[in-house]
């Protein structure tokens, strides 16, 4: 027998159509319920690759006993996080100042109001490590519900209040300027491990922003010691078992400092940005290691994610079938023994397979298994035999039982993928890639964006889901179109990321200049969400900062401009003292700093000069640079969906580049040389 999420689109909720539990989605109506029973609400927040959601569904969720008291005292709501990253946020926030830590899944009891009065997180079904089991959670809350429910109603009334009352005040900051990004790298300094790279220690999460912004000053600024940590980190973590050593990709995050073990769900997001930020390292360095691990997390992407309609699915799970035991366990895909190796390879490439990626008979991970890195001193081996034994072992791999893949499609996740996958396909000569990000970035025209140009957060089997996007779809998906017209030369990409980015300014921006995470007309809670910080992911608020910016470089507009220097305020604020938090806003201010350049490259379609040039501007390293390609316009002199190109002409008949920053241009260039020494490039 299923409940009511029987009809819901997003996989994690459908895992939980069948408990006993009887789930309401998100809705006015499973409130309304409460207030009629006068209950409380019981609102647990996961996702479908969440190896502890998962623990907490099968030991209390699919118990008969557990779910029974459950329904007899709770109106119980089921919230995917992805899918309503608004609802996650307000209570995730109101988790962490009352607990001082949070996480998924998440456990929060309402007042029929939505006001929350008691918070967790995973509870087991047994009292352990000085936790209650879930069952005790339960039985506390009903006593203090029935017995004492006018002062859980007052604090629960008085934390709605706090929360309500939180206020950010960053519209008035000033735009960040030089001191205060080399403040930031400061701070950055301070907190990187030198040792085995990335920031801080255990759990290890992937530093793609901070990484991207040291990318940028160093091609600002020269700084040795930026692009040192940089290429550092980039180099560790492809190293490490956070990164599949077979299949390319990389998982949500290390659990040790060393990169070693990953906790191992691989995100959509992750391997996006990632992917970016490896082909950028590549792009300032000519590193082949950057170039192999770009492309590998392509193609991972390609291979693994992508959707029957276009769109790339969210996550793979972390858990999988172990083959022995039946059970599903975390890495049972990933990791192997020394005798695995050799069943698979035979005595003398096992031998050398466990040397080369560091597989031991004690295990680094679990049961005597190890997760596969690639360490420093590990054996040197010919390539083609590497490849090889990478070639069979992936055969194996592929026999064992798959993780799961949610396979909804989130807006902003897909527009990271498409800036992605459309740069490394321009970088790397690789036009199918450039194909799979214009599929994706059609989809989303298609499927995600009505008639007015509003983003709807998550799509599956080619249909749109019912909940609105947020700030960060809106940025990121315009920050998608952008670098694929760049790449294109298709202006129409850079006239739907001015859709998008129209709608920031007149739905998502506070007269102060400050931005929240959901519209003016969207459903109101209990706070209205507004966070600056990066997560796994570039805060909406910096993404939307970023797009306008790079918007007003291809347009000329102002009002474009001026609103992304009033958002990134809030870098001037917290630049120097949360460096780490807000890598992605420190990246654009960069591109801010510098410009950011507009570069301009006319020429004949099928011209090989022109192509030459086109590269090239791709190639430059300046912090945020736009490029706009296209043929001669006609006696108008207009741009046509370009304005770059608007009066641009070739110089003595040749394809020509013509740069341009701070209101001042450079001479145009018939040279991929010249132009090169003008954006940054290395020489193509």
């Amino acid at each position: 027998m299923s409940n009511r999420l029987a009809n819901e689109t997003s996989p994690y909720l459908l895992q939980h159509a069948d408990n006993p539990v009887d789930w309401w989605p998100w809705s006015p109506e499973a409130f309304e319920q409460a207030r009629e029973r006068g209950v409380p609400v019981l609102l647990s927040v996961g996702y479908s690759s969440c190896h502890w959601c998962h623990v907490l569904a099968s030991e209390s969720f699919e118990d008969e006993l557990t779910a029974a008291y459950m329904n007899e005292h709770f109106v119980n709501v089921k919230v995917d996080r992805e899918e309503r990253p608004d609802v996650d946020a307000v209570y995730m926030e109101a988790v962490q100042a009352a607990t001082g830590q949070g996480g998924w899944p998440m456990t929060v009891f309402l007042t029929a109001d939505a006001e929350p009065f008691y918070f967790g997180t995973y509870f087991p079904p047994e009292p352990r490590h000085g936790m209650p089991s879930f069952r005790q959670v339960l039985e506390g809350v009903r006593v203090a519900w029935t017995d004492r429910r006018e002062e859980v109603t007052d604090v629960a009334q008085r934390i709605a209040r706090d929360l309500s009352e939180r206020q950010l005040d960053y519209g008035k900051a000033g735009t960040p300027g030089a001191e205060e990004l080399a403040q930031a790298l400061l701070g950055l300094t301070r907190e990187y491990d030198a040792v085995r790279g990335g920031f801080g220690g255990a759990p290890k999460f992937p530093p793609s922003m901070v990484v991207e912004f040291l990318l940028r000053h160093h091609a600002r600024t020269g700084s040795e010691g930026a692009l040192q940590m940089a290429a550092d980190t980039c180099e560790a973590m492809a190293r490490g078992g956070i990164y599949d050593q077979l299949g390319g990709g990389f998982a949500r995050y290390s659990v040790d400092r060393e990169w070693v073990v990953p906790h191992f769900e691989k995100m959509l997001y992750d391997n996006a940005l990632l992917c970016r930020v490896y082909a950028h390292l590549w792009r300032a360095t000519g590193s082949d290691l950057a170039r192999r691990v770009a492309l590998e997390t392509a193609d991972f992407m390609v291979r693994e994610l992508r959707t029957e309609h276009g769109g790339f699915a969210s996550a793979l799970d972390a858990d999988s079938e172990d083959p022995l035991t039946g059970a599903h366990v975390e890495g049972a895909y990933y990791a192997w023994t020394p005798d695995e190796l050799r069943e698979v390879l035979g005595e003398e490439d096992g031998e050398l397979a466990a040397a080369c990626f560091g597989v031991t008979e004690e295990g680094t991970f679990e049961h005597g298994r190890s997760v596969l890195q690639r360490p420093q001193d590990g054996p040197s081996v010919e390539a083609g035999r590497l490849a090889g034994i990478k070639e069979r072992l992936l055969a194996a791999r592929a026999q064992r039982p798959a993780p799961g893949r949610d396979d909804k499609v989130v807006a902003a996740w897909n527009g990271l993928a498409v800036a992605a996958l459309a740069e490394c396909g321009a970088y790397f000569d690789r036009p199918d890639l450039v194909e799979r990000a214009t599929e994706a970035a059609d989809l989303l025209v298609r499927v995600h964006m009505d008639g007015r140009a509003r983003l709807v957060r998550t799509s599956r089997d080619g249909r749109a889901g019912a909940h609105a996007g947020v700030l960060e779809d809106y940025g990121d998906v315009a920050e998608g179109f952008l670098a694929l017209a760049s790449v294109t030369g298709e202006g129409v990409w850079l006239e739907f990321a001015g859709f998008l980015v129209d709608l920031v300014l007149d739905r998502f921006t506070a007269e102060d200049g400050s931005l929240y995470d959901t519209a003016h007309d969207a459903e109101q809670l209990i706070r209205r969400p507004q966070d600056p910080t990066d997560t796994a992911t570039p805060s909406g608020w910096t993404a939307a900062a970023g797009a306008l910016l790079s918007y007003a470089a291809h347009t000329g507009s102002q009002a474009h401009r001026t609103a992304a220097e009033r958002a990134l305020g809030v870098v001037h604020a917290l630049g120097p003292r949360a460096p780490r938090f807000i890598g992605h806003g420190l990246a654009v201010a960069e591109a801010l700093l510098d410009g950011p350049r507009e570069v301009a490259v006319v020429g004949g379609a099928g011209d090989a000069a022109r192509a030459a040039l086109h590269r090239t501007a791709l190639l430059g390293t300046a912090p945020g640079a736009v490029v706009a390609v296209g043929e001669v316009r006609a006696a108008d002199g207009s741009g046509g969906e370009f304005p770059l190109l608007a009066d641009r002409t070739l110089v003595d008949g040749r394809a020509s580049a013509y740069v341009c920053r701070h209101f001042v241009c450079a001479r145009p260039t018939t040279d991929p040389f010249e132009l090169g020494e003008q954006v940054g490039a290395l020489r193509p």
